[in-house]
């Protein structure tokens, strides 16, 4: 009961606040920064050994300032995706622009679904709008897949944010089952996969270059796109100025099961990093995504048959 009436609250809460206009929002939004960057300091330092990891060429002056830039992006977002919860399809269309979406309907029409590969790039919230920009096939499934938030209440909120304009919110764990499910409806699809979280110990399969940095990244989301023999498409997105955003879809692969293994997951992060390097104020800083090193790695577990197993385990 208790639960229920938490989100209610916090419902009605964000509710009120996505009614207000982008104007006064984004007043919040400068507000907020002054709280989260000065006062708070969340994050701070997460943030600065990210950046100067990631770029070791830049200046202590330049860092600085792409480290304030992130931080106002960060509270831009945060009412950007408040905002999700009421605006109109219309107004969400003139905000975000979406450059080769007809690709996706053109592998509908040959009878082929679709996957998007992504990064924390931007307002990735928003991108559920490419499913407006559909005309040929205006009830393809359009979705993303979630890793659940440990906190029931806002990931309550979450998956209404995400959903309040067609999108399906599907859990990772879900997702072949809901696939199946689609395809005996001979429903077409596209299921975004943001794909540049840190896999915990157990997960991790492959290791890349990324950002200066010798990085663990996850290999499911490419397994299942081969599986599927999806035709995989990178988002690839631009903010021209403040509540305003562009994604070129660029072609990674027309069919993911001809690929070979890695192949996906090694172009994603080529051309997310190239993103990122184009304009790094709008990554997602705050996460501490190389926590986790090789060598630690090696310490503790050993690939079996592509699996990672604790050394203990397989000594004993």
């Amino acid at each position: 009961m208790m639960k229920k009436l938490t989100y209610y609250l916090l419902y009605g809460v964000v509710y009120l606040l996505s009614l207000l206009p982008f104007w006064v929002l984004y007043g919040l939004a400068d507000c907020f920064f002054v709280l989260v960057y000065n006062i708070v300091r969340y994050r701070r330092k997460v943030v600065r050994k990210n950046l100067t990891s990631s770029f070791p060429e830049k200046s202590e002056k330049e860092l600085k300032q792409t480290e304030r830039r992130f931080y106002r992006w960060l509270c831009d977002y945060a009412v950007e995706t408040i905002k999700l919860l009421t605006i109109s399809n219309k107004n969400l269309q003139r905000r975000m622009e979406f450059r080769g979406a007809e690709q996706l309907e053109q592998c509908f029409a040959e009878g082929q679904d679709c996957a998007g590969i992504l990064g924390h790039y931007c307002n990735w919230e928003w991108l559920a709008a490419v499913q407006l920009s559909f005309t040929r096939f205006p009830d393809a499934a359009v979705g993303l897949i979630y890793h659940p938030l440990y906190n029931e209440t806002f990931d309550r909120l979450f998956i209404d944010l995400r959903s309040a304009h067609g999108a399906l919110c599907v859990a990772k764990q879900d997702i072949l089952r809901h696939l199946v499910a689609l395809g005996r409806e001979q429903r077409h699809y596209l299921f975004g996969y943001v794909s540049d979280q840190a896999p915990r110990w157990h997960n991790i399969h492959l290791w890349l270059n990324f950002l200066n940095h010798d990085t663990p990244v996850f290999t499911g989301g490419e397994r299942i796109m081969r599986k599927k023999d999806n035709a995989v498409f990178y988002f690839d997105m631009e903010r021209p100025r403040r509540g305003y955003y562009v994604c070129t879809l660029r072609l990674v692969s027309k069919h993911a099961a001809q690929e070979p293994e890695n192949q996906i997951t090694v172009r994603f992060f080529q051309m997310l990093e190239e993103t990122i390097r184009r304009q790094p104020d709008f990554y997602l800083w705050t996460h501490n995504r190389w926590k986790r090193t090789h060598e630690e790695f090696d310490r503790q577990y050993v690939m079996v048959n592509g699996r990672a197993i604790p050394r203990e385990n397989v000594e004993s």
